[in-house]
């Protein structure tokens, strides 16, 4: 691992951002305070809100942390698609008695006012998601004392990565919940995707940087797994959304391990982006129709999700999850890094004893 890195926080193992009130500061915090990385996610939050948040967060601990920032998005053409999309959902709004969400409400979710914050209150790691930021932005960042990583889906995304001058470059998995980081939102590639372990091979090969392997990581063993396959840390997201520290909505951490729920698909339906969630009746009608408008849906679907959510109705939710989330663990979030770190000492020292082997020597 990077020594810039390393020297953050004890134990490989981060804290995925997940942005729209999951990652409170007080899971950020246990998790530091556990030898973690925690992280707070900017998405979807004022710059004030932002603010506030690092301003509690260091309150309650004085270790290293870092905060996620979506990427501007590029304007979307096909306005007819959104509008198409919102006649198909008209039922929706009538059945949750709300009206929909402003297509129009705003791209580039306020970066330039959250960058402004990140540079007057400098934290030890920024992260980026949906592409690449300038090598200003980087440089800037760096000046203020900060590591940045920013996520890719491919190794050609990596490269680009590594030539706009970022730190470290998160390596997300095809397995991963939540939003895909893909850099440009091509509906070409919706099924295209990479599994961890294949693209950290992929990703070690194209560029020099350091890797931090995220997507369906569980448990202490698959970090160990990403460790040996040449990444510097494990980020877990799915692992964190059910501990009691977490923001997320008690029904979407019952969901996790409901056996209503068997599998998790990538799926437009809720944000026109891909972003992995367990199959519910939402994402099953409305996900084969949903157009790629990535933040118009996400706005146009906003009330509805949160009126669902009101409602403790799990078939209208976002249900955000990466493929192992059955095997999520309802521990508190030191207890959870603790677990995670006495697994992944117990498999390095089974990978320690297993035998050699003579190289088939007779």
């Amino acid at each position: 691992m990077s020594s810039a890195l390393t020297d953050l926080f004890p134990y490989p193992i981060v804290q995925a951002p997940m942005a729209g009130g999951v990652s409170l500061p007080r899971l950020a915090a246990a998790v530091c305070e556990a030898g973690g990385l925690g992280f707070l996610a900017a998405g979807y939050k004022t710059a004030d809100g932002l603010y506030q948040e690092i301003k509690q967060l260091r309150s309650l601990t004085a270790r290293p942390f870092g905060v996620n920032l979506f990427m501007p998005q590029p304007e979307y053409a096909e306005r007819g698609a959104v509008e198409v999309y919102a006649h198909q959902l008209a039922g929706e709004a009538a059945w949750y008695e709300t009206e929909l969400g402003d297509p129009e409400s705003g791209r580039d979710d306020g970066y330039d006012a959250k960058l402004a914050v990140l540079l007057d209150n400098p934290v030890a790691v920024v992260s980026f998601h949906f592409g690449i930021p300038s090598t200003e932005v980087l440089d800037s960042l760096r000046r203020a004392g900060t590591f940045t990583l920013v996520t890719a889906t491919t190794a050609e995304e990596a490269r680009a990565v590594e030539r706009a001058g970022a730190d470290a470059v998160i390596v997300q998995g095809v397995e991963a919940g939540g939003h895909q980081g893909t850099h440009r939102d091509n509906p070409e590639n919706d099924r295209s995707g990479i599994g961890l372990l294949a693209l950290i091979a992929q990703v070690r090969e194209a560029v020099n940087l350091p890797i931090v392997a995220a997507g369906g990581i569980m448990r202490g063993s698959q970090i160990a797994a990403v460790l040996a396959a040449g990444a510097s840390a494990a980020q877990l997201g799915t692992a964190f959304l059910v501990t009691p520290e977490s923001g997320a909505h008690a029904v979407h951490k019952q969901a996790l391990t409901n056996p209503l729920f068997v599998r998790t698909e990538l799926t437009r339906a809720f944000s026109g982006r891909p972003a992995r969630g367990l199959v519910n009746r939402f994402l099953r009608e409305h996900g084969p129709y949903a157009p790629a408008a990535y933040p118009e849906v996400h706005h146009l679907t906003s009330p509805l999700r949160k009126a669902a959510a009101k409602a403790g109705d799990a078939q209208g939710m976002a249900l955000w999850a990466g493929q192992g989330h059955r095997l999520a663990r309802e521990l508190p979030a030191g207890q959870l890094v603790e677990v995670l770190v006495s697994e992944l000492l117990q498999a390095r020292t089974a990978l320690s004893d297993f035998p050699a082997g003579d190289g088939g020597a007779a």
